[in-house]
């Protein structure tokens, strides 16, 4: 026989009050007349029920970014862009989440790839003041929102770690609205807050960090339209460590004289997981959706892409990588992943699965790949990689729309495009955004004063075009972020979330 489950369990009361008892409603008339419940409302209408156990801090995030309208940039099903737990898994595997819980850095890093802007405090790092005036700040607005890492015991309430967003704030008697996303164990409720924070000032015991809250809002810079850094592979710890120490490190050699130099030193040096830490930004949609038309937004995309491409080619810096990789006896390139098919059959696996709403590719064969470049308009064509995805006796159909230089219309299956020249992120682009990201800073410590400031007018952002300049600017506060998890200024191993 199977075993009966539990349908929800009793909210402890006191210390909680139940969002829908009388009293509940009496606290959010309150507060809604006092102006500290403004961002209920868009977070109510996002509100989400975590999807599996371990799942809360993506439930929590997903409900967030919904809120703050950051639109994902990829399709989730059908034609619609939106968040949903299976597309947070940039900074982390899903399988792990699952099996694991996520941390709060995890959460932060996933914030931060998103495109928004994450203020994260652990309670070592705010007092219960700060963490009120945050609180009143927040819900008093639709621009900001909390997110609130806890364990459950100060609440009476079972289970241990847990993440759930603040909905709103009632003042008279200080209290916090927690809405909790483990929907099927617990509904929304009041606490207190000072209750909150001793819940929040616990210790992870895995861990030994205490816990705390994020303040998650949007960005005011544009978010990365071409490239990303992932810290998904653990070697990103690896390449982050060469970027922000080890470059400047090899940079006081007195043997630096020319600019060629520089780049050599710096590119032989390169660990060898280089090529996985910047990633390709893709666009992937179901084929039956819109045949080999693209939409107004789709074309505008690519467009912006090919801008953003041409610009990187047009740079000083380019020349200088392009030169280098290409002499006779160079060995100076990431390692080349870059094969346009092979790109297509990976990438085609993972977002067939992700459409299909599996949670894994690991199943998925890719048994053809098709890449097509047809006209967009009079003027211009586009490339169209088309794969066939076999997973689990089913057959998916998907494209992933490619910029593209110059091309003119045709068919070509097989790995190579022919007369279809596709400007696919190849190790020169890749190296010359990457170098052009580096902190200003990393540079001064070279020795030859004319070079540093020939090596500083290669690099500086100032007079970069505006979309390729916000492309690496985007790059940069992600390598900053990342310096802060390798330092442990944010634990990326912290706050684990188990079992709700």
């Amino acid at each position: 026989m199977a075993a009966a489950g539990l349908y929800r369990r009793k909210l402890p009361s006191p210390p909680a009050i139940e969002f829908a008892s009388p009293e509940g409603k009496r606290l959010f008339t309150e507060a809604y007349q006092s102006g500290t419940m403004e961002g209920f409302f868009k977070l109510i209408s996002h509100f989400q029920t975590q999807s599996e156990p371990a799942y809360c801090g993506l439930a929590t995030l997903a409900m967030v970014l919904n809120a703050l309208a950051i639109d994902p940039g990829r399709k989730w099903k059908g034609p619609w862009r939106w968040y949903d737990e299976s597309m947070l898994d940039c900074c982390e595997p899903l399988e792990k989440i699952k099996a694991e819980g996520i941390t709060f850095g995890t959460v932060a890093c996933l914030a931060q790839c998103a495109g928004a802007e994450v203020k994260a405090f652990r309670t070592n790092q705010s007092t219960i003041d700060d963490f009120r005036a945050h609180v009143i700040k927040c819900t008093s607005s639709e621009d900001c929102h909390l997110i609130v890492s806890y364990h459950r015991k100060p609440f009476n309430q079972t289970g241990t770690g847990h993440f759930s967003p603040i909905g709103g704030y009632h003042a008279e008697s200080d209290m916090a609205l927690i809405l909790d996303v483990a929907r099927f164990k617990y509904p929304p409720h009041w606490v207190p807050l000072a209750l909150l924070w001793e819940a929040m000032d616990t210790i992870d015991k895995t861990t030994g960090r205490p816990r705390g809250f994020m303040l998650i809002s949007i960005h005011q810079k544009v978010p990365s339209l071409l490239y990303t850094l992932s810290c998904r592979d653990e070697r990103w710890v690896t390449m982050a460590k060469y970027l922000m120490d080890e470059v400047p490190i090899l940079l006081k050699s007195e043997d630096l004289k020319s600019v060629p130099l520089v780049l050599s030193i710096l590119l032989e040096s390169l660990p060898a997981c280089a090529g996985y830490f910047i990633n390709w930004v893709l666009e992937v949609r179901r084929q039956e959706e819109n045949g080999s038309s693209l939409s107004k937004e789709e074309k505008e995309r690519l467009a912006a892409k090919e801008e953003i491409l041409q610009q990187v080619h047009e740079t000083g810096l380019f020349k200088c990588v392009t030169d280098l990789s290409s002499s006779s006896n160079s060995n100076h390139t990431l390692e080349e992943k870059h094969l346009l098919s092979e790109i297509a059959a990976n990438v085609c696996c993972q977002e067939a699965a992700l459409l299909s709403g599996e949670l894994t590719s690991s199943t998925g064969i890719c048994s053809r790949t098709c890449i097509k470049c047809f006209k967009v308009n009079d003027d211009k064509s586009t490339t169209v990689v088309s794969g066939t995805v076999v997973s689990g006796g089913n057959r998916h159909e998907v494209d992933m729309l490619v910029p593209v230089s110059k091309a003119t219309s045709g068919c070509c299956c097989n790995s190579t495009l022919n007369n279809c020249t596709v400007m696919h992120p190849a190790s020169t682009y890749v190296l010359t955004v990457l170098l052009l990201a580096l902190p200003p800073n990393t540079w001064l410590d070279i020795k030859d004063k004319s070079l540093l400031s020939e090596i500083q007018g290669l690099v500086s952002t100032e007079n970069l075009p505006d979309a390729l300049q916000q492309e690496v600017l985007h790059l940069r506060r992600q390598l900053h972020y990342l310096k802060r998890c390798k330092d442990k200024e944010v634990d990326d191993d912290s706050t684990l979330c188990w079992f709700t």
